[in-house]
This record gives C-alpha cells, sequence and structure tokens, in this order.
C-alpha cells in the first residue's frame, strides 16, 4: 500500500486531481533522456514521456532499498537491504504505473473509467518481469485501484485489485481464501478477500504462476470481483500499478517491459 508522500525524483508535469501542475524546468537534452536515473526510499519518476510513473514506495522499511529506470516503461531493483521478515507487511512495493495515485497522475492516460464501462478489451496490460530466487522474499503483483468518485487527492477509497502472477517465498494475500481453482479469462486463480478499514482488497492469485503476461484483459476478473460485491459497478478505475511487495531483500527483481491500453467504447 502506498505512502501519502512522495517525493519526486525526476522533473514532471503532474496531472492532479484539480488540474495541471505547471513546472518552470529546463530543457533536458537528448543525451539527458537516455540517461539512467535511480530512485530511493519513496522517490518517483516520470517515463515515456509522461505516460507512466515509476514508484519506488518504500512505505514499510526505512532499510536501503533503490531502483533504476532508463526513462522508458521498465526498472530494476539495484539494491535492497528491507528485511521484514516471515510476518507482517512488506518493507515497499517498486511498481510503475498508469492513471493516478495519490493525485499524481500520467499523462493522457484514458483514466478514469467508470467500472460499468469496461467491456471486453477495455483495458489491456503486457508486463515481461525478471524474478530472482534464493531467500528473497516477494510477490509479483498488480496493483489495481477504484475510487467511489472519479478523482482523489489520497487512497482511494473503493477497492484495490491485486493480481498476483507469481511469488517467491510462503507469503499469501491480505484477508482470507474465499474460492480456489477459478477459472477466469481462460487462467485458474485463487481468490482472496479482506476488508482493508476504509476499502475492499480482493486478491486473485495464479495456481501456476509466470513471468509475463501478454494483453491481459481486466474485464474477467473486474466481473468476477463485481459478481461477489467486492467492487460496485458505479465506482471508478483510476490506476493500473504493477510491481513487487518486497518482504525481503529483492534485489534483481525487474520490470523488463509494461503497457496498458485503453479503448474507449460508445455508450
Amino acid at each position: 500500500m502506498p505512502p501519502i508522500a512522495r517525493a519526486v525524483a525526476l522533473p514532471a508535469a503532474l496531472l492532479l486531481a484539480g488540474g495541471l501542475l505547471a513546472m518552470s524546468l529546463p530543457a533536458a537534452s537528448s543525451a539527458a533522456a537516455a540517461t539512467t536515473t535511480t530512485l530511493c526510499n519513496s522517490q518517483s519518476a516520470s517515463v515515456s514521456g509522461g505516460a507512466y510513473m515509476i514508484d519506488n514506495d518504500e512505505w514499510g522499511s526505512s532499510a536501503a532499498e533503490c531502483v533504476t529506470t532508463n526513462g522508458n516503461a521498465e526498472f530494476r531493483v539495484v539494491n535492497s537491504s528491507i528485511a521484514n521478515g516471515r510476518d507482517g507487511a512488506p518493507g515497499g512495493y517498486p511498481d510503475i504505473y498508469k492513471g493516478c495515485n495519490y493525485g499524481a497522475c500520467t499523462l493522457r492516460s484514458g483514466l478514469p473509467i467508470k467500472a460499468s464501462r469496461i467491456r471486453a478489451g477495455t483495458v489491456t496490460t503486457s508486463w515481461r518481469t525478471s524474478q530472482p530466487g534464493g531467500s528473497n522474499i516477494y510477490n509479483v503483483a498488480y496493483d489495481i485501484w477504484f475510487n467511489q468518485t472519479p478523482a482523489t487527492g489520497g487512497k482511494a477509497n473503493g477497492a484495490e485489485l491485486m493480481i498476483w502472477l507469481n511469488h517467491h517465498g510462503r507469503k499469501h494475500p491480505y484477508g482470507s481464501q474465499v474460492a480456489s481453482d477459478v477459472s477466469i479469462g481462460g487462467r485458474s486463480y485463487n481468490v482472496w478477500f479482506g476488508d482493508a478499514h476504509g476499502f475492499n482488497t480482493v486478491s486473485y492469485t495464479r495456481t501456476s504462476g509466470t513471468t509475463s503476461v501478454r494483453n491481459l484483459d481486466l474485464r474477467p476478473l473486474l466481473a468476477d470481483a463485481m459478481s461477489r460485491g467486492y467492487i460496485s459497478a458505479s465506482w471508478y478505475l483510476i490506476s493500473v500499478e504493477a510491481g513487487f511487495e518486497v518482504w525481503q531483500r529483492g534485489t534483481g527483481l525487474a520490470t523488463n517491459s509494461f503497457s496498458v491500453n485503453i479503448t474507449r467504447h460508445a455508450a
């Protein structure tokens, strides 16, 4: 879960809930655009011309932990001393997202979208990762947020929909398991649910882990969550995030490529 405040490491024009935040900044050279950027603690950086935001989001630990990015929709955990052990919350969630997170928004995202208007093919996403083994403890998870209104400057107050593609170490989602081996969109998932004090958290864990997905359609998973009463049709999808909840170590975790595609349908 993300912290309330973040430090932005790179110059960016952030679209806030109340409008566009204009920043007077010197023009960046093409050489600077190709420079590797390091983000530590809870620093963030706009990448791919503002289409995505990388958020190191170390919210549950003060240990040294940093990621690097080359300015494209990718990042790598280059060092991590997080050691939150086998119990309790993770130390951080280094991630990349499209949409709005605590009022910090990517450009021309196509979000928010009302849940009732999300059809097959409306929101699709692809993600390729690297996942180290050893003593690392982490998950590989989408964190998808719904708010009761189209915008918010704080934490979303509707639902958190997580999709665990994989995990390393004996961890499970927040809450309790409510279903097992459910076939959704041609894949098998276990379903978990918990009331997270102000919003619902529903998690879908793949029964067979993977390092990547291609053109994953969010509609079947959203439809299942709505049928269970965890997400309301009147709420709004405001962000699609993908990253790694890290409980221990995590060096070598990487997002090699990431994309979210939004297709608007006629009413």
